[in-house]
């Protein structure tokens, strides 16, 4: 087996992986957000089934030709969008009653994602070099929800002291924001890629 296709087929074990880990705790992390009506909460976890989408979406393109995988590369970066459009949503609709989420369980619930997020983001690790844009979107998804989770978990401290729901809608909107750069970067990549098998005589 060569390198590259070995290389490969690490990616596809570990996109699998993480997929699955991402599933798993979207379920429990959407519930609490339900629960405790958290708009920074509700984006994260959709963003989990963001995440599982598109690793599983790579599980099956990495076995693809480079044509097929660059535009699936601009798929995806619709897909990373989904999460900020989704969360743009329910912070309006928290807006008109901005209730502080409960701390405990908003704590919690971002600590247990924090875990799971930051076990799939060392997984990608050796991958976010793999050659095209679906490594690319893999590791920045896993990379962006751990910096959201620290954030949530500030959210979580601060309304111990500070009882408002203001600051939950505007980490809410950060972790948005975040998630259409990352839709940027990977369309801008996979487009590249595009030009690369299609260059202009």
């Amino acid at each position: 087996m060569s390198e590259s296709v070995s290389t490969t087929e690490g990616l596809r074990r570990t996109v699998l992986l993480v997929a699955i880990l991402n599933l798993g705790y979207f379920g429990v992390e959407f519930t609490v957000a339900q629960l405790i009506g958290s708009v920074s909460l509700f984006a994260d976890s959709v963003d989990f089934l963001e995440d599982a989408s598109i690793n599983l979406l790579i599980f099956f393109a990495a076995a693809w030709s480079a044509r097929r995988r660059a535009y699936v590369g601009s798929v995806l970066a619709f897909v990373i969008l989904i999460p900020a459009l989704a969360t743009i949503w329910t912070a309006v609709v928290k807006i008109m009653d901005p209730v502080p989420p409960e701390p405990l369980p908003l704590s919690l619930a971002a600590i247990g994602a924090l875990l799971v997020n930051l076990t799939c983001a060392f997984l990608l690790l050796r991958h976010r070099n793999h050659p095209g844009s679906l490594a690319t979107a893999a590791w920045l998804s896993a990379r962006n929800d751990a910096l959201a989770n620290l954030a949530i978990i500030a959210v979580a401290v601060v309304t111990i002291w500070v009882q408002t729901g203001w600051i939950d809608i505007v980490v809410g909107i950060g972790i948005g924001l975040l998630n259409a750069d990352a839709a940027r970067t990977v369309w801008t990549r996979a487009r590249e890629e595009r030009r690369q098998l299609n260059p202009e005589p």
